[in-house]
């Protein structure tokens, strides 16, 4: 009798081991734009968005391994372990800002982009991309090339794409920090929108 208790428990414990929900983790790896720079973190985009998530039935987690001055090259070493560590259903990948204020090969950052995505994509993961846009005294030419590598990345990869995560946000100087290249805390929620307009889709 007791050998069939403990036959019984053992195979209880089993069941309820494999009926567990596998992790619903949002990965985002981003720069200072997702990191909530120079203002509260819950104030932040990922803040607000996984506010939402949370009460979803079953909710998600949005883990944010963002990093103020995080190059396409920095997240391209880092996601191997990111990916292992979270077992993410979604990775969102808002890189490019400091490649292209340092005017960083457009190449190299498309190669970058592209290991990213494939890694995560090989992992079983969805993908958002987040474009940026450069100020425009950096020219056309270099602007439009930084556009297409976002544009053609998404479309090799069939990833969703978010063209520009600041829309409506940078060209308004009262949600811009003094730098004009970050929202202040009253310029995220807009954000926020942006980016749930994606990827709502994909949860």
């Amino acid at each position: 009798m007791r050998r069939c208790l403990i036959l019984l428990l053992v195979l209880w414990c089993t069941s309820a081991i494999a009926a567990a929900p596998s992790p619903r983790n949002v990965l985002v790896l981003g720069d200072s734009l997702s990191a909530a720079h120079n203002i509260p973190v819950e104030a932040g985009w990922v803040h607000l968005l996984e506010a939402r998530t949370s009460k979803m039935v079953p909710p998600w987690t949005l883990v944010n391994a963002s990093i103020s001055g995080e190059t396409s090259l920095s997240g391209r070493n880092r996601i191997a372990g990111l990916l292992e560590k979270y077992k993410p259903g979604v990775v969102v990948i808002e890189l490019g800002a400091n490649d292209g204020l340092r005017g960083l090969s457009l190449t190299q950052f498309a190669d970058n982009l592209d290991t990213m995505i494939s890694a995560s994509r090989k992992a079983g993961a969805k993908v958002l991309l987040l474009g940026i846009e450069l100020p425009v005294n950096y020219g056309p030419q270099y602007r439009d090339g930084l556009r297409k590598v976002y544009a053609d990345a998404a479309a090799r990869h069939q990833a969703t794409l978010l063209p520009f995560l600041l829309d409506g946000v940078a060209t308004n100087p009262a949600v811009m920090q003094e730098d004009g290249l970050h929202p202040t805390a009253q310029g995220e929620p807009r954000v926020a929108e942006n980016v749930w307009s994606k990827l709502q889709a994909l949860l």
